[in-house]
């Protein structure tokens, strides 16, 4: 299950006047731990910047929260509202279940005007289930695909680049300590696939070793590195929707 805890949100999320979106790509993430587990906005922008894309993550994340709980907090709406975005990026639970389902279609279906509203595209990061709950990888991928069919969003297929990593390793150490958390690789991984489908490009060739913004950094070996950007370059392929 979820922590629930805080993370501090970017400042974008915070009141005060509207800004300009300025030059480059800038990508709102709206989610919980598994947005902000190992600075996954961050890892994007690293990997794009890495690529030569001029490109800028913000937040807003809270642990446990539901894209619901998002809507009803209302700093997500404010971030959405304070700038041009060219992209926000939505993520809910695993949503495998009927009544999970509905509520992730229905809460991207609240977010979506708001969103296009600030000249953004809306996209649909898809998640994981637990390791315990393995088989229902499927169900994950459907709800999150429906949900961005509904609002004709990007539909960003992170948990299918697990499941192509496996492919070529079985042991490829993707969840974290809890066997839900991603692990850094299993957070590289999501990053892939979420840069790929934003930025438009394959990202073969990426470094392993990112410096993050506020000084940390991210690093697996290289030839782990490889097969994830081999894995997240066929998820996007074969599931993801511009």
């Amino acid at each position: 299950m979820l922590i629930r805890r805080k993370k501090k949100t970017s400042p974008a999320a915070e009141d005060g006047p509207p800004e300009a979106a300025g030059n480059g790509r800038h990508v709102l993430f709206i989610g919980n731990s598994l947005t902000y587990g190992h600075d996954l906005p961050l890892i994007v922008q690293a990997l794009a910047r890495a690529a030569g894309e001029d490109f800028h993550a913000e937040s807003v994340t809270y642990g446990g929260f539901s894209l619901d709980d998002q809507w009803s907090a209302g700093t997500a709406l404010r971030a959405i509202a304070s700038r041009r975005w060219n992209h926000v990026v939505l993520q809910h639970g695993p949503s495998t279940l009927p009544e999970s389902r509905v509520e992730l279609r229905r809460s991207a279906q609240r977010f979506a005007p708001r969103i296009r509203k600030a000249d953004a595209r809306p996209a649909l990061y898809m998640v994981w289930p637990e390791h315990e709950r393995f088989a229902y990888f499927d169900a994950v991928r459907d709800s999150y695909s429906l949900a961005a069919a509904d609002i004709d969003g990007t539909f960003i297929p992170a948990g299918e680049a697990w499941r192509a990593a496996w492919r070529r390793d079985p042991d490829a150490p993707l969840y974290g300590y809890d066997g839900f958390h991603p692990s850094v690789a299993g957070a590289y991984a999501a990053a892939l696939s979420i840069y790929g489908m934003l930025c438009g490009r394959a990202p073969q060739g990426l470094p392993a070793r990112l410096e993050l913004a506020g000084g940390g950094a991210v690093q697996i070996p290289q030839a782990l590195a490889t097969l994830l950007q081999d894995a997240a370059t066929e998820a996007n392929q074969t599931y993801g929707r511009p």
